[in-house]
């Protein structure tokens, strides 16, 4: 059966990891997997984390300004009986609010 599945994450560092976990771990197909500030404006979250803070590169600035302006929404289409899966993959990532669309 066809669901889609969508969640909340207040870092664009956890939404990445659950679109990876998601891909890498369960194969869902990437093009299933849609991305997006809830908002309007272009958003890294509502806290920063991960590359949004730091450079990574030597002798630079280790602290990146990333735009807040809301949390990031991740939509997984989901083909067969993948829906219990992806549920438990999101939250373990930081999901939150998942509902089904």
């Amino acid at each position: 059966m066809e669901r889609t599945i969508v969640a909340t994450f207040e870092t664009r560092r956890d939404a990445e990891t659950a679109v990876e976990h998601l891909v890498q771990e369960h194969g869902v197909k990437r093009t299933d997997i849609f991305v997006r500030a809830m908002g309007n404006a272009n958003s890294a979250g509502i806290r920063p984390a991960g590359a949004d803070v730091e450079s990574g590169h030597p002798n630079s600035d280790e602290r990146g300004q990333p735009k807040l302006a809301g949390p990031i929404e991740l939509s997984v289409d989901c083909h067969g009986d993948l829906s219990a899966t992806v549920e438990a993959a999101l939250k373990e990532a930081g999901g939150r609010r998942l509902h089904k669309a």
